[in-house]
């Protein structure tokens, strides 16, 4: 399977779960920069950043860079013969190249094409449009929208349909085992990037078992003034889809007590040096695993942030808007036409 994985979300992650469930052996092309820019408009995250994000998907073998967009019959070739590829996988989205034909035409022709559900409620023109609507650029400085923005945003947010049969298809299912060393990492996790693969895989290093706590919208609307681009549900996902972690608490609280220590027998609470700021003075939740010296700092492996990434988009809006534009009517014209597809 082959994608951009551009401002990689839980629609990604689960498309690359559909296909890992159709065969033995993933593998993933991400497509270039260069292909990018010529087929959809200026990607948001580097190339590195993308193979990190890709790399670090629990359903992920292998990964492919610098692939093309188009499945051109030369690398369909080197496909089948130096990747032994079976099959080549995409959604029940069109993807079309600018003049208009198929991009797996040939893959279709040559009887090796399957195709899995797209997952609702999430596209990266999405991200965009939310991050537009949160964030304004004034005077060279990133403040937060009013809030007839956010409003609007909140309208937006409202496409995605959580269901526990989502949560479990991520969820790895299993405990900690018997005298396994737990630790504990807790965060945002917004607008999940390469930074936060970095530092979970860090924290996983650490011990045997990665337990993930994630803040819930109105904690952090309350810290930072604003609510975070991904709702809770879609948080827990794109943290669920990582290889480092084991488990995650859904609305974890930001003090880490002593009851939650007990309860999930932490052995190791851990932070990275690269945080999203906040609006408001607060005390320190790690306060109690300090004392009993049960606390980390961890180096963070990248300086990447939720805020960075939005950045990119907001000093770029006027060609990210064009882009949405054009991306926007082929989702909406999706929509309109779309119909009942079986399948996870």
């Amino acid at each position: 399977m082959d994608g951009c994985f551009d401002l990689m979300h839980y629609g990604h992650a689960n498309a690359l779960r559909q296909a890992k469930l159709l065969g033995d052996q993933l593998v993933v092309g991400v497509v270039s920069d260069e292909e990018i820019v010529a087929n959809k408009g200026p990607p948001v995250l580097s190339m590195e950043e993308r193979l990190t994000l890709v790399s670090g998907l629990k359903w992920v073998d292998e990964v492919i860079p610098n692939a093309p967009y188009e499945i051109t019959e030369e690398f369909m070739n080197t496909l089948f013969n130096k990747y032994n590829i079976d099959y080549i996988i995409h959604g029940d989205d069109p993807c079309l190249l600018p003049d208009g034909t198929d991009a797996y035409a040939l893959a279709k022709k040559a009887g090796r094409y399957k195709q899995i559900k797209r997952t609702e409620g999430v596209s990266s023109t999405d991200i965009v449009g939310r991050i537009l609507l949160t964030f304004n650029h004034k005077d060279g400085v990133i403040e937060t929208a009013g809030a007839e923005s956010s409003d609007q945003m909140k309208s937006q947010l409202s496409n995605f349909l959580p269901t526990s049969r989502r949560i479990m298809q991520f969820s790895n299912g299993q405990a900690p085992s018997p005298g396994a060393r737990v630790v504990y990492i807790d965060g945002t996790f917004d607008l999940f990037h390469a930074g936060h693969v970095e530092i979970l895989r860090s924290a996983r290093q650490l011990g045997d078992f990665l337990l993930v706590g994630v803040h819930d919208d109105q904690a952090i609307r309350e810290r930072r003034g604003c609510r975070p681009i991904m709702h809770l549900h879609e948080r827990t996902l794109s943290v669920l889809a990582c290889r480092y972690v084991d488990e995650v608490i859904i609305g974890a609280p930001r003090e880490v007590s002593r009851d939650m220590i007990t309860t999930f027998n932490i052995s190791l609470v851990v932070h990275g040096t690269v945080a999203e700021g906040s609006s408001v003075v607060e005390v320190d939740p790690y306060a109690l695993p300090k004392s009993m010296g049960i606390f980390q700092t961890v180096t963070s492996p990248k300086t990447i942030t939720s805020v960075s990434v939005a950045t990119r988009i907001i000093d770029n809006h006027e060609a990210y808007k064009k882009r949405n534009l054009k991306k926007k009517a082929s989702e909406d014209k999706y929509y309109t036409q779309k119909e009942y597809v079986s399948g996870d």
